[in-house]
């Protein structure tokens, strides 16, 4: 920690604010008969996204999963255009025609999630190999969850990348159930990252949980698949409080598993270690805390009062 400074710690705690009310909100609409369609939340996981997106650059690029809100606040998105995009109106970033699974901001380099499960992960391999053919010294984050990590397109994607050494970094955000079936019962290897092996990569496991050890992890990662030394698979082991998804009660899971995990809270880790440490007061902890619920209020105004997409303009964007 003591090589971050102040004003990006502060950044990190705010992040995961952010992330954490526009998930609570997402929620509270949906619940309010507000959204169409389904979505995916993520609250519980903060640490992954933020401590993910605080180790890349502006101009890095961004691969996502369904379960994505979190990571593209995390890589700077504008929460009006989010918010926007999520409740289906015009001023979102895909005009409201993409809607929460598919929110991309190709102004920063997020290159959008994807509702396929393991879609993002052959995708990013192809990002990297762009980079490494243009030699730029960019790199990719490709993010993907632990049921994905048994689709076939992770060992081919993976293999290609070890074989080429793309700069890409693969996270593997394992909230231990892949809808309802638990990581345990599908994969026999202790860790995921245990996998990087056959593939000639690094491999490492980390606390999901704990933003600077997921900020280290991809850190180093992206240090070295900048400098040409190919991918690494980094495993951020972390846990959902919601169902996968808004049609999910969690009926597979203990009241006593959920509580334990609730216990792990990551926003509030970071928020009690950044004042233990001095680095801010609880008043300046609350004052963040206010600030992250106003900014997603304001972009839920926002998106009240833009116009919905106009039946005129169905066809815009449709090429073949």
């Amino acid at each position: 920690m003591k090589e971050l400074s102040r004003e990006k710690l502060i950044d990190m705690l705010k992040t995961m604010y952010e992330i954490r009310y526009f998930e609570l909100k997402a929620d509270n609409l949906f619940m309010q008969g507000k959204i169409h369609g389904t979505m995916h939340l993520s609250i519980g996981q903060e640490g992954v996204a933020a401590g993910a997106g605080a180790a890349l650059r502006p101009d890095d690029y961004l691969l996502n999963t369904h379960r994505g809100h979190g990571h593209c606040i995390a890589k700077g998105a504008d929460l009006n255009k989010m918010m926007a995009e999520f409740i289906g109106k015009e001023t979102g970033y895909c005009r409201g025609r993409g809607g929460s699974m598919h929110i991309a901001d190709v102004t920063r380099n997020n290159l959008g999630a994807n509702g396929i499960v393991g879609g993002g992960i052959g995708l990013a391999m192809g990002v990297g190999l762009a980079i490494k053919l243009q030699k730029r010294d960019q790199i990719v984050l490709g993010i993907f969850g632990d049921g994905a990590s048994n689709q076939g397109i992770f060992h081919e994607a993976l293999n290609m990348a070890a074989i080429y050494s793309l700069p890409v970094v693969y996270l593997c955000e394992n909230n231990q159930y892949a809808m309802s079936t638990p990581i345990k019962k599908t994969a026999k290897v202790e860790h995921i990252s245990d996998r990087a092996a056959c593939y000639g990569m690094p491999g490492v496991t980390v606390d999901g949980n704990d933003i600077l050890a997921v900020y280290e992890a991809v850190s180093a990662a992206a240090a070295r698949a900048r400098a040409g030394d190919g991918p690494t698979l980094v495993e951020a082991v972390t846990y959902r409080w919601k169902g996968h998804s808004k049609n999910d009660p969690g009926v597979y899971r203990t009241k006593e598993e959920v509580e334990y995990w609730m216990g792990r809270d990551p926003i509030k880790r970071f928020r009690e270690l950044l004042i233990k440490n001095g680095v801010i007061t609880e008043a300046e902890a609350d004052a963040i805390d206010k600030a992250a619920a106003q900014a997603i209020e304001d972009a839920y105004t926002f998106a009240v009062n833009s116009p919905e997409p106009s039946v005129e303009t169905i066809m815009e964007g449709v090429y073949a």
